[in-house]
C-alpha cells in the first residue's frame, strides 16, 4: 500500500483563474512551512507539479527527503482561455459552459482546457505510476487544489461534491492506494 500526502502549494495572492499560468507563491510564512515539513513523514519521497509555485514550496519543505523529479502531469486543471480571467470574465463569455463545469459536470471543458475527466486520469495515472515506481512509502505530493480534488473524486465523491471540499494553501489531504482501490484519510489539514 502506498500513503500520498497531497500538499497544496503555498499562497498565490491571484485573484483570477490560475491554472497552466507560472506564477509564484508567497513563501515569507517560514513557521508555516516548518510546521507542514514537521508533520510530513520524514522518510517520504516527495515530487511536486513542474509550476514554480509547486517547485518552491516542494523546494521549502523538502529538508533530507528524497527528492523525485517534478512532474509536468501532476499540474493543475488546464483552464484553457478562462486562465488569468476573474470568474465573472469566464461567466460573461460563456454563461451556461460555465456553470456546468463549476457545477460539476465531469466533462463539461474550457475552451483549449482540460475537462474535470481528463484532469483526473492524467493525475490518477502518474500518482498509480509513482506508487508502482515507489512501492509500500511514503510519497509527499506538492499540487494543486483542482488535482487534489480531482484525488478526493476517486475516494467516492461526484466532482460536485469532492469540489465542496475546502483546500486551503499548505494543508494536507492524505490518501491510500492499495493496487486497486483509493481511500481517503484525512482532507485539508492543517499543520
Amino acid at each position: 500500500m502506498t500513503r500520498f500526502w497531497l500538499v497544496r502549494h503555498g499562497p498565490t495572492h491571484e485573484k483570477a483563474i490560475t491554472g497552466w499560468r507560472d506564477v509564484p507563491a508567497d513563501l515569507s510564512d517560514l513557521a508555516a512551512l516548518a510546521r507542514l515539513s514537521a508533520y510530513l513523514p520524514e522518510n517520504a519521497a516527495l515530487v511536486s507539479s513542474d509550476l514554480l509555485r509547486c517547485v518552491a514550496t516542494a523546494d521549502a519543505i523538502a529538508q533530507s527527503r528524497r527528492r523525485l523529479a517534478p512532474r509536468a502531469s501532476l499540474r493543475e486543471f488546464d483552464f484553457g482561455r478562462w486562465d488569468g480571467k476573474t470568474f465573472a470574465e469566464v461567466d460573461a463569455m460563456d454563461p451556461e459552459l460555465c456553470r456546468r463545469f463549476w457545477e460539476g459536470d465531469p466533462s463539461a471543458t474550457p475552451p483549449d482546457g482540460e475537462s474535470w475527466d481528463m484532469v483526473s486520469k492524467r493525475v490518477s495515472g502518474s500518482l498509480i505510476d509513482l506508487a508502482e515506481q515507489q512501492p509500500e512509502t511514503d510519497i509527499i505530493v506538492v499540487g494543486h487544489m483542482g488535482m487534489i480534488m480531482t484525488m478526493i473524486g476517486l475516494c467516492g465523491f461526484r466532482p460536485y461534491e469532492a469540489m465542496g471540499h475546502t483546500i486551503d494553501t499548505l494543508s494536507v489531504t492524505d490518501m491510500t492506494y492499495d493496487g486497486t482501490t483509493w481511500r481517503i484519510g484525512s482532507v485539508n489539514h492543517r499543520a
